[in-house]
């Protein structure tokens, strides 16, 4: 069965999928794939990643960003 809400139907090739925000693998191939959504100022931000471990490091990334910035 397709995904409906996914970006990766059947007929996208794997060299046109979406590619992890954090190790930049396709995602047409991550069975573990994670999605977050988050609002910024008004608007949608959204990010893909292969699995929970990548998604796990670019978060710690941003939270170590925002860190340095303060």
């Amino acid at each position: 069965m397709e995904d409906p809400t996914s970006d990766l139907g059947e007929d996208v090739p794997p060299d046109e999928a979406a590619t992890c925000e954090w190790c930049g693998d396709s995602l047409a191939t991550a069975p573990e794939r994670r999605v977050r959504t988050w609002i910024t100022d008004g608007a949608v931000q959204r990010v893909e990643c292969c699995d929970a471990d990548c998604l796990r490091a670019w978060r710690d990334s941003r939270e170590n960003s925002a860190e340095d910035r303060s």
